[in-house]
């Protein structure tokens, strides 16, 4: 069973100037004259985090991560002008070119596997390979499950709380969530909030979530903001056509592709991973039984690790 490679610290880091406000966060670390590699965070707006680096074996890997506009450390922190899918492709483009990378490993997971998809559809002769976590589509089905008529129907105590939080009632909960948090009722917008996190945090964790020490926790401006961007994307439908990314998966079927889904996703079922295995057979792909939504435990761990560790070892060749 593989587990993460140590902790280590960026040799270089950067803020990338965009042509707008936007300042992106850039970290390089690693091997110098290792494979490049992207990892692309979920959320959006989650940001990237420490042991994000130790999936790659830091020998092989030229390791680069980045936090999408307005998360993380980018600044403005939580903007939503100028913030677009087509806005975050491109900065990855800015981001490879700025560092004099010709072809790069694509790694992402959840929202991070959508952006890494669309990416890899405009900018095919760039990627080396795609490592696909916990596969999201971005298809109104996808959204459909998390925010109307899914999930829902296993959490349904906390899901009445999320739906309690708006004075709208309407069949269509994330555009009543978008108006209740646009609005300038600090109160509700904080609800709001409190009650997104809560609802995302139990979905992903399962029963890993601690719904009594979340409740308590003090609603911050940065949490509404991250919410608020979440929202903003999810009500632009994430600023793609529907079933776009499959419809264009025609365009990666020369590009090595690992596909790893756990069976126990609750933010993104397994039915996604199957239909984007399907456009692309020639993908491997990884069903791990025990494990959920979130990059972590033994099992989830280990395929991850193990998917970066043979990408190096034939890139190597």
């Amino acid at each position: 069973m593989k587990t993460l490679y140590p902790e280590i610290t960026p040799y270089h880091t950067f803020f990338l100037e965009t042509g707008s406000q936007h300042l992106v966060y850039v970290e390089v670390s690693g091997n110098p004259d290792g494979i490049p590699v992207i990892f692309l965070h979920g959320g959006p707006c989650s940001g990237t985090k420490p042991d994000h680096r130790r999936f790659f074996n830091p020998k092989d890997y030229r390791i680069i991560l980045f936090d999408q506009r307005g998360c993380g450390q980018s600044t403005p922190f939580g903007e939503l002008e100028h913030n677009t899918t087509q806005d975050l492709i491109d900065d990855m483009e800015r981001i490879r070119q700025r560092l004099g990378i010709e072809q790069w490993l694509v790694f992402g997971g959840s929202w991070g596997a959508a952006l890494a998809l669309l990416y890899a559809q405009q900018h095919t002769d760039k990627v080396l390979g795609l490592v696909i976590r916990a596969v999201f589509l971005a298809r109104q089905t996808d959204l459909d499950w998390f925010a109307k008529d899914g999930v829902c129907r296993i959490y349904p105590e906390l899901w009445q709380r999320l739906v309690d939080s708006v004075f709208e009632h309407s069949p269509d909960v994330v555009t009543c969530l978008w108006n209740a948090i646009m609005s300038e009722d600090e109160v509700a917008q904080r609800r709001v909030a409190k009650e997104w996190m809560a609802w995302g945090a139990q979905v992903a964790l399962g029963n890993l979530y601690q719904p009594q020490a979340h409740h308590s926790e003090a609603v911050t401006d940065k949490m509404v903001k991250q919410v608020r961007m979440e929202l903003h994307y999810a009500q632009q439908h994430y600023f793609i056509k529907e079933a776009q990314i499959i419809d264009n998966c025609n365009l990666l079927v020369d590009i090595p592709t690992v596909i790893i889904h756990g069976r126990q996703d609750l933010v993104c079922p397994i039915e996604a991973g199957l239909v984007l295995h399907q456009a692309l057979p020639q993908a491997t792909y990884v069903i791990l039984p025990n494990a959920g939504h979130i990059a972590q435990g033994e099992e989830m761990i280990d395929a991850l690790v193990n998917a970066t560790d043979q990408f190096a070892e034939k890139l190597r060749k």
